[in-house]
């Protein structure tokens, strides 16, 4: 039932826009451009390029971004047993920030990667502020308690952000492209980009994919788990960089999208119970689900302007962060 909802939002996100074009004539195009059936009906050349070359990836890419987020997110909160927890309290949306900013402003471009530098860079520089998290948190304690990753990732996501201000300030011409990065967007992300966020999606899924059962035994505590033969400290190692290689591609690739990775795994948690052979894969659909649903609202609300996704999934998320904050307080 869920991959089924999953599949009518990505049709109707492929369909609607600023020109409409029906559910039935979308999915014929796209039955015909990945399995060569027939099109029904004489559909314009226009429809087609638009459903294939511009709505189609920007969908996938939605889908695949809102999915890794919030698979993300349901790995901070399982390790972290933390419902506010989320990827970007480990630092990486401030360290991709900061290596977008640097590549905005100096307007480098590395020979390898080309037109994709910007990504690359803030997918790096994201990953490195995980490992410095990391780093620290076992140089303080070696046990690398939850308080202990939350106190360093924040600290080292204010002192990178501080950063970043710094550079804006001298750069103050280059501050909209910044904002505008950091606001997140799906706008002009084509095939290329769709092939690019794969490899982190797999390498991501599949690893978070095979701890599963080391997630359910954390949910009773670090004792419990060393107990029962856990080594807490390598799982959380390695799944902290599982979930940095699903948000740092995520980030680098669309922006900073905050809350899907917050909303998703809660709402999970609450339908099909904590099992993370559940909570994981369905995390993923929901969050999916949900970020082209964003989508789909940020370019046809006030069409033809188009609104950055970041501030659709903020103002949906931060009533929800609130009710999760004063209900736990409860």
């Amino acid at each position: 039932m869920s991959i089924v909802t999953v599949l009518i939002i990505l049709l109707l996100g492929t369909s609607i826009g600023s020109s409409d074009i029906s559910l039935i004539d979308t999915l014929s195009i796209i039955l015909n451009k990945t399995l060569n059936i027939s099109l029904a009906g004489n559909i314009p050349a226009k429809d087609i390029s638009i459903i294939w070359k511009l709505r189609l990836p920007r969908v996938l890419l939605a889908f695949l971004v809102g999915g890794c987020l919030a698979t993300g997110g349901s790995v901070v909160q399982s390790v972290l047993k933390n419902e506010l927890a989320s990827p970007y309290t480990l630092g990486v949306s401030s360290g991709a920030s900061l290596g977008a900013g640097l590549i905005i402003v100096t307007g480098i471009t590395i020979p390898v990667v080309g037109s994709f530098t910007l990504p690359f860079v803030g997918f790096v520089f994201g990953l490195m502020t995980v490992f410095s998290v990391i780093l620290f948190s076992t140089k303080i304690d070696k046990a690398m308690s939850n308080n202990t990753i939350i106190l360093i990732g924040m600290v080292l996501s204010l002192f990178v952000n501080a950063l970043l201000t710094t550079l804006t300030s001298f750069f103050s011409n280059d501050l909209k492209k910044i904002a505008l990065w950091q606001m997140g967007s799906f706008a002009m992300r084509g095939w290329t980009y769709v092939n690019l966020i794969l490899p982190f999606f797999l390498i991501g899924m599949i690893g978070v994919l095979r701890f599963t059962k080391e997630m359910d035994i954390l949910t009773f505590g670090e004792e419990q788990a060393k107990a029962v033969g856990v080594d807490t400290y390598k799982v959380k190692r390695k799944l902290f960089i599982l979930c940095a290689i699903l948000t740092g591609g995520s980030v680098a690739l669309s922006g900073t999208i905050g809350f899907v990775d917050l909303i998703a795994p809660h709402i999970v948690r609450k339908v099909f119970g904590s099992n993370h052979r559940y909570v994981v894969p369905m995390s993923f659909l929901f969050g999916g689900g949900l970020m082209v649903t964003t989508d789909l609202i940020a370019r046809t609300i006030v069409a033809p302007m188009e609104l950055p996704v970041g501030a659709v999934t903020a103002l949906i998320g931060a009533p929800f962060f609130a009710y999760v904050y004063f209900k736990k307080g409860r």
